[in-house]
């Protein structure tokens, strides 16, 4: 066994144990004290372990907070932080909410996640999210996973009514006074068969979606109670949305 090899040995019972012992090292690997001791010392250095006296500790590595989005890579990013912290407000301990795909549903998961609130979602990154975050509830909406679109559909409509929630949080490709339209129709789809059992429908889009009409009409305002958006949006729209009843909350 030649040096790296035993690096990665020791290592491994690392993983196992917190702490190991010289002595454990030289029996396990058949070395000398002085070997043994210069592996610790090597591997200290390089920041794998925390040499101690007679033997090395492993190092506790703090869980990387993972997500899909950033500055960087989403578009109107400050503002759908703002608006996944507004829809967060909305929510009580105890809650059943679903979330369904997109930038400011994942943020939306994000926030809630932690809280004393049931998480049904078919968005498997944000699924993902909840349980490496070790979120306590979390139901993921059965059926075939989609790759290409990272949720998982269900062929069988009478499968999601057993899902129920006081909130559902959806995003779309645009809003106008008809409606929410989605581009998608495979995601919306799966999103109406969740229409007739949640309390209210939340709609969560950034100002550059409001007044615009992309894709198909996934549901018309009469379905929709509140919009949350960003401050720059259409006032033209938003007044006429207010018009017809939609609470509006602008961030």
């Amino acid at each position: 066994m030649n040096e790296v090899q035993r690096h990665n040995g020791i290592l491994s019972l690392l993983d196992d144990k917190h702490a190991i012992k010289v002595s454990t090292i030289i029996d396990t690997f058949n070395v000398s004290p002085a070997t043994a001791r210069r592996d610790l010392s090597k591997l200290d250095d390089l920041g794998k372990l925390r040499k101690v006296r007679n033997g090395a500790e492993r190092i506790e590595k703090l869980k990387k907070v993972w997500s899909p989005l950033g500055p960087d890579n989403t578009e109107h990013y400050g503002e759908k932080t703002r608006i996944a912290a507004a829809a967060a407000g909305l929510c009580d301990r105890g809650d059943s909410v679903v979330i369904n795909c997109g930038s400011t549903a994942f943020m939306l998961g994000q926030e809630l996640c932690g809280e004393d609130i049931k998480i049904i979602t078919n968005y498997f990154p944000l699924a993902s999210y909840l349980i490496e975050q070790d979120h306590d509830c979390v139901i993921i909406t059965g059926g075939q996973y989609n790759k290409s679109k990272n949720i998982f559909l269900n062929p069988t409509p009478e499968l999601t009514g057993t899902y129920a929630g006081n909130w559902m949080f959806t995003s779309g490709k645009g809003f106008t006074e008809q409606g929410l339209y989605k581009t998608d129709m495979l995601t919306a789809v799966a999103e109406q068969q969740m229409l007739e059992q949640v309390g209210k429908l939340v709609v969560v889009v950034d100002s550059s979606k409001i007044g615009q009409r992309s894709g198909m009409l996934f549901c018309t305002t009469s379905k929709i109670d509140i919009l949350i958006t960003g401050k720059d949006a259409d006032q033209t729209v938003i007044a006429a949305l207010r018009e017809k009843g939609i609470e509006v909350i602008l961030v």
